[in-house]
C-alpha cells in the first residue's frame, strides 16, 4: 500500500506540473506559429505606424515569422489597448505602447481595463520630442516672447493640437501649467488637419511631433521656438529647448512594446532581448535618427517604470487643466 501510495503521489506531482512544463517548453520554442499581431491605436502614415512598421519587419528578420501590424484607431487608441487586454496571453498579441495609454488613465474616467496592471511592459523602441511652432505671421521669435505675448493677450493664441488628450495637446497644457498662461485649445481630429490650419494662419501654435513639423520648419512655412526635450534635437540643432527658460519642463512622444498581462516571462525576456538587438543594429539607429528620435533601451522593469512614471504626470497635467476626451 505504502509503495502504490507513493506512486500515485509521484503520478499526482507530474501531472500538477504538466501545465507548467508545457508552457515552459511553449516558450522555449516561441515563437512557431506563422503570424504575431502588432496592433497599434492611430491611423496609418503617422509616427506610430511608421514606427510599429519599422519594429515589425526588424522583429520578423529576427523571429523567423511574420509580423502583421494591425491597426485599430478609435477611443483615443482605448479600442486597440483593450483588444490586446483581450487577447491570449501567448506572445502572438502585441500593443505598440504610446504616451496616450498613460494619458488616458485619468482622460477616462471609467474604462474596461486598467493599462499598469493589464498589459505587462516588454520594451521601449524609441522617444522623440515635440517642437514649439508657430505661424510666422505671428511676432514670436522665443519662448521668452510666447509666455510674455500670451500674458498680454490672454485668450488671443489659439494653440491647435491632434485631439483632447493626445501628446500634442498635453505639451501645451503642461507649457501653460508651468507659465501660468492663457492660450485657448482648438482640438482637431489628426494632426495633419491642425498642421494646415496653422500653416494657413487659422491658428497660432502649436507644439507638434518634430517627424511632422520639421521640414515645415526647415522651409519657413512655420517658425520653431524650442524642442520639448531637455537636449536638443540632432533635426532641428539650431532650436534650444523649452527647459532653457523652464527648468523642469519635458515632454516627449515615446514607443515601446507591450503583452497581455499573464505573458510567460521566457516570451516577454525574448521579445525584449530581440528589441534591444535591434536598437544596437546601426541600421535601425541611421532610421530611427532620421525620425529624431533617441533611442530606449533596457529591461521590462525599465520600461514599466517608464509606464509608471508618465502615467503619475501626465495625470496631474489632466486634472490641473479638466481636460475631458473627445
Amino acid at each position: 500500500m505504502k509503495r502504490s501510495r507513493r506512486t500515485f503521489l509521484h503520478l499526482a506531482a507530474g501531472a500538477a506540473a504538466l501545465p507548467t512544463l508545457s508552457r515552459f517548453s511553449s516558450a522555449q520554442a516561441y515563437p512557431t506559429r506563422p503570424v504575431l499581431r502588432m496592433i497599434i491605436g492611430y491611423p496609418p502614415g503617422g509616427s506610430a505606424d511608421i514606427t510599429a512598421r519599422l519594429t515589425g519587419q526588424w522583429l520578423s528578420e529576427r523571429l523567423g515569422q511574420p509580423v502583421v501590424i494591425e491597426s485599430r484607431p478609435g477611443a483615443a487608441t482605448n479600442l486597440a489597448t483593450e483588444a490586446v487586454v483581450r487577447a491570449p496571453p501567448d506572445g502572438y498579441t502585441l500593443l505598440l505602447v504610446a504616451p496616450a495609454n498613460a494619458i488616458n488613465a485619468t482622460l477616462y474616467d471609467k474604462l474596461n481595463f486598467n493599462f499598469l496592471r493589464d498589459i505587462a511592459p516588454v520594451a521601449g523602441i524609441i522617444r522623440f520630442p515635440n517642437v514649439v511652432v508657430v505661424n510666422p505671421s505671428v511676432p514670436i521669435k522665443t519662448i521668452p516672447e510666447l509666455i510674455a505675448y500670451a500674458k498680454a493677450n490672454p485668450g488671443k493664441l489659439n494653440m491647435a493640437s491632434s485631439g483632447n488628450g493626445s501628446t500634442i495637446h498635453m505639451s501645451g497644457e503642461l507649457f501653460k501649467m508651468m507659465t501660468g498662461i492663457n492660450m485657448v485649445h482648438v482640438p482637431y481630429r489628426g494632426g495633419a488637419p491642425a498642421l494646415t490650419d496653422m500653416i494657413s494662419g487659422q491658428v497660432q501654435v502649436m507644439f507638434d511631433n518634430i517627424p511632422t513639423s520639421a521640414e515645415h520648419v526647415k522651409a519657413g512655412r512655420l517658425r520653431g521656438l524650442a524642442v520639448t526635450s531637455t537636449a536638443r534635437s540632432e533635426v532641428l540643432p539650431e532650436l534650444p529647448t523649452v527647459a532653457d527658460v523652464l527648468p523642469g519642463y519635458e515632454a516627449s512622444a515615446w514607443y515601446g512594446l507591450g503583452v497581455p498581462k499573464g505573458t510567460p516571462a521566457e516570451i516577454i525576456d525574448k521579445l525584449n532581448t530581440e528589441t534591444n538587438a535591434i536598437l544596437a543594429d546601426p541600421k535601425a539607429k541611421a532610421r530611427f535618427a532620421e525620425l529624431g528620435a533617441s533611442l530606449l533601451p533596457g529591461t521590462p522593469a525599465e520600461f514599466g517604470k517608464l509606464l509608471e512614471d508618465e502615467t503619475e504626470k501626465w495625470g496631474k497635467v489632466v486634472k490641473f487643466a479638466g481636460v475631458k476626451p473627445d
